[in-house]
């Protein structure tokens, strides 16, 4: 077994897709080595049998949500897709997203979110914005006021079951302009059409997400993004 510590500071099924655009060649995200490239809280994330690995423990628990930040450029509309294994807790990936505290490694944006209970696996959820913007199975369009018209396409606990309890599970999460859709196993989860310019985000950070509360432990690999081009 290798592991390797980052230092503190260490570098479709219901619904025609943006994901069929013209799409470049992939930008691995993670080596599969160690965590170069990315920055996050000393002690929290390491890389183990070739998957980055985030453990929060009871003994010491994290006062509030952290994140291991990607460092490199991303493009501004993508496809970005990971492997997913969860063990307690709730997790996410961020997606054009901003640091609001780069000492605690603190993120704001779009999540892709995840959870162990699958209560919330799939939903659209801006952290330290506005909250729940889609709920799983929910195709929500936010118009400049900030008014949410929401329509069902899926029933949620039946899309639920797309998702392998205690096993590695695909996320996809396709961002072309405003419109941002979430997809597990191959199954959309939600879609977001953010038309509130005031607050709908177009470029940011990729980041994975440690979860305030009981002990936890999340694993990430593969994790790649294409540019979607015009």
């Amino acid at each position: 077994m290798r592991c390797f510590l980052v230092p503190a500071l260490a570098l479709l099924t219901f619904h025609t897709s943006f994901a069929d655009s013209p799409a470049s060649e992939p930008i691995v995200l993670f080596n599969g080595e160690s965590l170069e490239g990315w920055r996050g809280r000393s002690g929290l994330w390491s890389v183990v049998d070739g998957a980055i690995v985030g453990t929060t423990t009871d003994s010491d628990p994290i006062k509030g949500n952290t994140f291991l930040i990607y460092n490199g450029e991303l493009p501004t509309n993508f496809e970005l897709t990971a492997q997913f294994l969860i063990e307690g807790g709730n997790s996410g990936i961020q997606y054009r997203s901003k640091v609001v505290d780069e000492k605690g490694f603190v993120l704001s944006g779009y999540q892709a979110d995840i959870d162990v209970a699958l209560k919330f696996a799939g939903i659209n959820y801006e952290e330290k914005g506005r909250g729940i913007l889609a709920l799983r199975g929910e195709r929500t369009t936010i118009a400049e006021d900030g008014k949410k018209t929401k329509e069902v396409f899926g029933d949620a606990a039946k899309l639920g079951e797309v998702i392998k309890g205690g096993q590695w599970n695909e996320f996809r999460v396709v961002a072309n302009g405003n419109r941002l859709q979430h997809f597990i196993n191959g199954t959309m989860t939600s879609e977001v059409i953010d038309g509130e310019p005031a607050k709908a985000a177009t470029q940011g950070v990729v980041g994975l997400q440690l979860h305030a509360g009981p002990a936890m432990v999340v694993k990430y690999k593969d994790l790649k993004i294409r540019e979607i081009k015009p």
